[in-house]
């Protein structure tokens, strides 16, 4: 009896416990089955790579102080980071990666860079 391949129903020829009839066929299978978390994965990665990008941009000196609106003009997304740092004094620091900013009055930020 011979098997079938799951992915495009060719005949599996070689070693018994061979499972699809070639690499690309192999490849399209897991890919398939992994669409939807890689899509969320790689659109998440994205968000905090352009976060990033922008922080790094306004904040060639390690330490600003930016308006909100010069933020959102770049593309800045607020709902992406990747840690929150909040200090004794109770002051709340959102970083993506080594960048971060600081909430102030007035619709205006501190932009940091953490010492490593």
């Amino acid at each position: 009896m011979q098997k079938e391949c799951p992915e495009c129903g060719d005949k599996i020829v070689g070693r018994i416990d061979k499972k699809f009839c070639s690499d690309g066929c192999r490849n399209a299978f897991n890919n398939n089955i992994n669409k939807d978390n890689k899509n969320l994965i790689r659109n998440t990665n994205n968000r905090l790579r352009k976060n990033y990008r922008i922080l790094e941009e306004l904040n060639p000196d390690q330490k600003k102080k930016i308006s909100r609106a010069r933020l959102v003009e770049k593309g800045f997304d607020f709902n992406y980071f990747t840690s929150i740092y909040t200090t004794k004094a109770s002051t709340v620091y959102y970083f993506v990666y080594d960048q971060g900013y600081l909430p102030l009055d007035g619709d205006y930020y501190a932009l940091v860079k953490r010492e490593r």
